[in-house]
This record gives C-alpha cells, structure tokens and sequence, in this order.
C-alpha cells in the first residue's frame, strides 16, 4: 500500500488520455483473462474488481448483498448479453467506475492509502508522469 493525495482532475485526466487509459485496461483485461480467451467470466470479474478497486465496507454487508451488487455490474456492461465481457465491455465498466469514484471525490484533495497495481494508482502516476 502507498499513500497519495488526488483529487476529481487526477481521475479525470487519466480517463480522457485515451492511449494511457486504454493500454492500463487492457493490461487488466489481460490479467483478468487468464485463459487467454478474450472474455471475463461474472466469477473473474468479481475477482478482478476486488483487486482494482480495493474497497473496505461495513461488516453489515451480507455476501448476498454484495453478489447483487456484482451480478448487476455485470449485466449492466454484458451488451451482447452472452454472458462474458469483452474488452470493449470491460473498458465501459472501468470507465464508468473511475468516473464514479471521481465525482464522488470532488475537488477538494483526498489522501488515500492505495494498492500499487489499483487504477487509481495508475491515474496518480500518470499525473506525475512515471
């Protein structure tokens, strides 16, 4: 875990540096996909979420709870309906949630203690230029 400070323009910058951007989603649709086949599962993706959106809750939150919670992420970006993401499916879901987290943050700056291979992390060291 590191500490960074960052803030909505650091997720948002990130997200609209489209080559960046895309070369970090498909390095995760990549880790995600393990097989080699193209698409991510609904049982990968929750893996994958996990790791790249490391996120404590409540210990009041049932596992049922937080399977809805997945299950409806994944039917909301599964466009074909087949049951498996693509990395065009991954990529709007990605965006989408690094948009969320940046809205919610605002523009005040927050410190947050972050996995090194989390987005965010990604969207921090694209802002300083490593």
């Amino acid at each position: 875990m590191s500490v960074a400070v960052l803030d909505r323009k650091t997720v948002t910058r990130f997200v609209e540096a489209k080559e960046a951007f895309k070369k970090c989603v498909e390095k995760y649709f990549k880790m995600l996909d393990s097989n080699g086949n193209g698409v991510i599962c609904r049982r990968k993706l929750r893996e994958g979420l996990d790791l790249l959106f490391t996120v404590e809750h409540e210990s009041t939150v049932s596992k049922e709870d937080i399977d809805n919670f997945h299950s409806m992420i994944f039917d909301k970006f599964d466009e074909d309906r087949n049951g498996k993401l693509d990395l065009y499916e991954f990529a709007a879901l990605v965006k989408e949630i690094m948009m969320a987290m940046a809205r919610g943050m605002g523009s005040l700056p927050v410190i947050v203690a972050l996995d090194q291979d989390s987005l965010l992390m990604m969207a921090v060291q694209h802002e300083i230029g490593s």
